[in-house]
């Protein structure tokens, strides 16, 4: 019985690769479950009795799960960037991972949904933002382009499961992931348009917080700068994030999957982005501080109070911004391997930290004269299902790896 599970198992693997026994992953699987079992538990309760299951309140409506989603939809942007590229702008190297940067961002949109059924409060009336649309509100252009793009990465991903080796002996499964091949180019460029817009359009949402100066800002004709700092920052961290993430599966698998010049190329791509979205985030911050506070009668070190002080612009700007620029552009560091995951680590930390610090410290801090400063701790029904997300992300990659040729590079490197 074991024997024919195994030779089953092995007629799903991509011809001519190797992976670990059957009994490892199997092992390796049932852990990730049992994460996911515990944020399922932690989505039963809130569904169950509520969101005073949460340390949500009135001062923060926006918590961790606001800030998760804001991150890893940024992190995921890698997939409609790569494309982007790859399809559009002609980097034909970048063809060794598109897949991957795919996958990615399917894991990180669908997971950012699953997060938002549990934030909405009420998931069986999520679809009245479609039927009723607030069309003065700029989540709902957020709203219908994440749904959307999500549909686009389902397509991009499609072909993908369909070269898995048992499906693609059927001819129809064959000729379609074929004939899906040659029209990427069209959901590259969908997926880039979509992307562009509500990566935007979530920087705007709190540039346009008129009562909060913290993350109030001008802008260029209806678009606040934060609209344009979300994009840039995005499609600066999503390449980082998926070099990181590839150098991880790298590390975990103990095989090559990728030529080191095809990860420098994406880590000089992400460099070069983080260095445009730096000095943009630089000449906004001293205009903030220098023009939009004092004409509200406020001042610049006066928005950094108890535990959310200057620190924060040190790690934002310093340890995660300026540090991994200088990495990224080094053209020695991002040859080696383990510099160049470093080096991403932080770009993508640093896109975390900004959302964090818009998402909870434009509201932890005091407005009204009566208002004080307020601080937020994640209840553990909040962290459960953001963990749950990782183990989540986990199992795709990991059945992804396992019975997908996800990586056409592979056997070359490992022959």
């Amino acid at each position: 019985m074991n024997e024919t599970i195994m030779l089953k198992d092995e007629a799903l693997i991509p011809e001519g690769l190797s992976r670990c026994s059957l009994f490892k992953f199997s092992l390796w699987i049932f852990i990730l479950l049992l994460v996911v079992g515990w944020g399922l538990l932690a989505a039963f309760l809130i569904f169950w009795k509520g969101l005073n299951q949460t340390n949500m309140n009135d001062y923060f409506g926006f918590a961790l799960w606001i800030t998760f989603d804001l991150a890893v939809i940024a992190l995921g942007a890698g997939a409609f960037f790569t494309g982007f590229l790859t399809y559009l702008w002609g980097k034909k190297e970048l063809k060794a991972v598109i897949n991957f940067a795919v996958m990615i961002g399917f894991i990180c949109y669908s997971g950012a949904i699953l997060i938002l059924t549990l934030d909405i409060g009420q998931p069986l009336r999520s679809w009245y933002g479609f039927w009723h649309p607030n069309v003065h509100s700029m989540l709902t252009e957020v709203m219908f382009c994440i749904t959307l793009y999500l549909g686009v990465l389902m397509i991009e991903y499609a072909p993908l499961v369909l070269e898995n080796r048992k499906i693609n002996a059927n001819a129809f499964a064959h000729h379609f992931a074929h004939n899906l091949h040659q029209l990427m180019f069209i959901f590259a460029g969908t997926g880039t348009f979509l992307s562009f817009f509500h990566q935007g359009s979530l920087g705007g949402m709190f540039g346009v917080m008129f009562a909060r100066p913290f993350a109030f800002r001008g802008g260029f004709f209806i678009w606040p700068w934060t609209f344009f700092l979300f994009i840039a920052s995005a499609i600066a961290s999503g390449p980082a994030f998926t070099v990181l993430i590839t150098s991880l599966t790298q590390k975990v698998t103990g095989r090559k999957l990728v030529k080191p010049e095809v990860l420098a190329l994406m880590g000089k791509i992400a460099g070069s982005l983080l260095i445009v979205y730096l000095i943009l985030k630089f000449a906004d911050t001293i205009y903030w501080a220098v023009v939009n506070l004092p004409a509200r009668g406020l001042s610049f070190m006066g928005q950094y109070q108890g535990p959310y002080g200057f620190w924060l612009v040190v790690a934002e700007l310093g340890i995660f911004g300026i540090l991994p620029a200088i990495m990224l552009m080094n053209a020695k560091l991002r040859m080696r391997p383990g510099w160049l995951a470093l080096a991403s680590l932080l770009s993508c930390a640093g896109v975390v930290f900004n959302r964090f610090i818009f998402t909870v410290v434009s509201l932890a801090l005091p407005v009204m004269p009566f208002d004080r400063l307020v601080t937020y701790w994640p209840s553990w029904q909040e962290w459960a299902p953001t963990i749950a997300f990782l183990a989540y992300g986990a199992l795709i990659i990991s059945l992804s790896y396992r019975y997908l040729p996800v990586f056409p590079q592979e056997r070359e490197l490992n022959e």
